[in-house]
């Protein structure tokens, strides 16, 4: 007759308590667990920056979007030339076409356009606070331009102030008390009335791409900051890529490996982590007060940048150079190449891809930096189009740094703005990287 053995008289191994899960399967439950602690804390990282991503540019977009689009208001202007040229001198003197009585046209036109009778002078003043004051300019300009429209009636388009501006773009609270905002009710009835007309409206901020810094926000662009930049883009290209990559390729390819190398690697290593505020220092006392070139140009912004994307340029091409499978050498060398033939005919090519790649991203790191250029004096007022990398100027980071410092509100959507446009340089050269290295890219 056969025994039948209960489970819970059967023998148990050393060292383990009946009824208790082995070690291994507690140390698998436990190993599982970390990696979902884990997978989640990933997630949330990621979740995290994404919505403050979110958060910077969807404030920086709701408050700049408006910037590209600006008021204007177009009268018809009467050439006066009782006015502008009362003496009838502007053959023998062009200077008196430069200092005629312009604000005079203007206020002739509003007065008109608006019914407004020229001798309260309350009005007239309100009214002329709608209109910019660089439409003088705007006059002066069209007359310097052509002298034929003096006795004739044309019809010109001005800025609109920034505060008229901003209440047109519903930035400025219009059901708020009259003493607690820039817009009186007059000048909100005179807007709906040049509204009605067609007169005022808005349409595509050119001046915010060709105009210079102003102290008047509506006439304020970032002319002189964008060809202040492509000096300095084109003083680092110039300068860093070719030496970067000599560097680069002389470190890897020929220099023997021994004390003074590996010292030499160390140092780029940490000039490459130095803050950008040295290399500015180095730049006020190195080519400012030693070399004598003057402040504010955009030669010295790209010296000075170029110093500091070197290290850049030179650790991502080592890092390109030595992606380079050690066969193509090995197979070129059999060959019969020599080692210049080799580093220039096989493995440079073969690593240009990464190359472009370290250069493009040391570029869009440059383009964003501020601290530099402000030590050398680029935060300076410039209004007009520097002729050259000699002639003071300034970029597009300084010149949001300037906005953002003004007190005038309207000023808070230029630098919002400018932002954009910053950021639209920036992603489109991120993004020429990676088409590149995905073009070029080749898998071992």
């Amino acid at each position: 007759m056969n025994e039948v053995v209960s489970s819970a008289s059967s023998p148990v191994p050393r060292g383990l308590t009946p009824g208790v899960p082995l070690r291994r399967d507690i140390g698998i439950k436990r190993r599982y667990a970390a990696e979902r602690r884990f997978r989640a804390y990933g997630m949330a990282a990621v979740t995290f920056g994404l919505v403050f991503l979110v958060i910077l540019v969807s404030t920086v977009a709701r408050h700049g979007y408006t910037a590209f689009v600006q008021t204007s208001i177009a009268l018809p202007v009467e050439f006066t030339e009782k006015v502008i040229d009362p003496a009838g001198k502007r053959g023998s003197d062009p200077k008196v076409l430069i200092a005629a009585n312009y604000p005079v046209l203007i206020r002739d036109a509003l007065t008109k356009a608006l019914g407004i009778d020229p001798s309260n002078r309350a009005l007239v003043r309100e009214a002329m606070e709608m209109v910019s004051d660089g439409a003088r300019i705007a006059l002066r300009d069209k007359v310097l331009a052509d002298p034929s429209v003096i006795g004739k009636t044309v019809k010109v388009t001005f800025l609109a102030s920034a505060n008229i501006d901003s209440a047109n773009k519903g930035q400025i609270d219009l059901t708020a008390d009259e003493k607690d905002r820039k817009v009186s009710d007059q000048q909100l009835a005179w807007m709906r009335q040049l509204a009605a007309t067609g007169a005022l409206h808005k349409a595509f901020n050119t001046g915010l791409f060709l105009s210079g810094n102003s102290s008047r926000p509506e006439a304020a662009g970032l002319g002189v900051a964008l060809i202040g930049s492509f000096y300095l883009m084109l003083t680092v290209l110039v300068l860093a890529l070719p030496v970067g990559v000599a560097a680069s390729i002389y470190l890897e390819e020929f220099a023997p490996k021994n004390r003074l190398t590996d010292l030499i690697e160390v140092n780029i290593n940490n000039l490459a982590a130095v803050p950008s505020i040295v290399y500015g220092l180095l730049g006020l006392s190195v080519f400012i007060n030693f070399m004598g070139l003057p402040r504010s140009a955009s030669l010295v912004g790209g010296l000075v940048l170029s110093l500091m994307t070197l290290p850049m340029i030179i650790i991502a091409t080592r890092s390109a150079l030595r992606a380079v499978p050690p066969s193509i050498r090995s197979a070129a060398l059999g060959l019969g190449a020599s080692r210049m033939q080799v580093v220039f005919h096989h493995v440079l090519p073969l690593a240009m891809p990464g190359i472009l790649t370290g250069t493009i991203l040391g570029l869009a790191h440059a383009l964003g930096e501020t601290a530099p250029l402000l030590l050398i004096g680029m935060v300076a007022f410039v209004a007009n189009y520097p002729a050259g990398p000699l002639d003071p100027s300034t970029a597009l980071p300084v010149q949001i740094y300037m906005w953002a410092s003004e007190a005038e509100r309207a000023f808070v959507e230029r630098t919002s703005g400018a932002i954009i446009v910053l950021l639209f340089f920036l992603v489109a050269m991120n993004i020429g990287a990676i088409l590149l290295r995905r073009r070029f890219e080749r898998r071992w």
